[in-house]
């Protein structure tokens, strides 16, 4: 099993894949769960800060994670493919709210273990070697500020609807803030953690130095 953790637009997704690709191991977007929990609550009219509500639907919902050809995931929650919704501007605002509830967080760390069972797989999130998979090979990606708010600008204008790149700077800083800072899973380096810094880097050469690090 190998843990690939670090804060939004550090390249996690991205290489994940490749790195599962190369090694033939399944890849799991923890980020997408909980997404697809977001998504559900809004769908049901639950406030993302009732965190009581929220833990609830955690513990009654199934997530999964569908990995198809040329690594394109399909994500299936409350019945039903939910893959095409996961990226709205409603889902964006609230996911972070919603990511921070500890009850939600232990209804995913579940379900993301019994994912990993058997082994064999590649996971990225925020908490994944220091909660979910502690005894994985660990791996912490990172970049700059500047080169984190581009890609993740360039991301958001593919999708058809960018903010300004000063926005997105500020966003993220925001984000790393709630991640680092909130008190059931926080974003940080896991003890004995390879830490990987990517800016500049093709997404190969990332892929060759994590290999080449964790011995794999």
């Amino acid at each position: 099993m190998i843990a690939i953790d670090g804060p939004v637009a550090s390249g996690k997704t991205t290489v994940g894949r490749e790195l599962a690709a190369r090694l033939g191991y399944r890849f799991v977007d923890t980020g997408l769960m909980y997404r697809a929990l977001t998504l559900v609550a809004l769908r049901r009219g639950i406030d993302p800060r009732d965190g009581a509500a929220l833990g609830k639907l955690a513990e009654q919902t199934e997530i999964s994670i569908v990995t198809g050809p040329g690594g394109a995931a399909a994500v299936h929650a409350d019945g039903g493919d939910v893959t095409a919704d996961l990226r709205t501007a409603e889902v964006e605002d609230a996911v972070s709210v919603v990511a921070q509830v500890p009850a939600v967080r232990h209804a995913m760390v579940a379900q993301q273990q019994r994912i990993a069972e058997g082994g064999n797989v590649v996971m990225v999130g925020r908490d994944i070697g220091t909660k979910v998979l502690p005894d994985a090979a660990k791996v912490f990606l990172t970049a700059s500020p500047a080169e984190r708010a581009r890609r993740r600008h360039v991301e958001l204008e593919e999708g058809g609807g960018a903010p300004s790149l000063e926005d997105v700077r500020e966003s993220l800083a925001l984000r790393d803030t709630l991640d680092s800072e909130r008190a059931e899973g926080p974003l940080r380096v896991a003890d004995g953690a390879v830490v990987v810094e990517t800016d500049g880097l093709a997404v190969e050469a990332v892929v060759d130095a994590v290999v080449a690090r964790i011995g794999a």
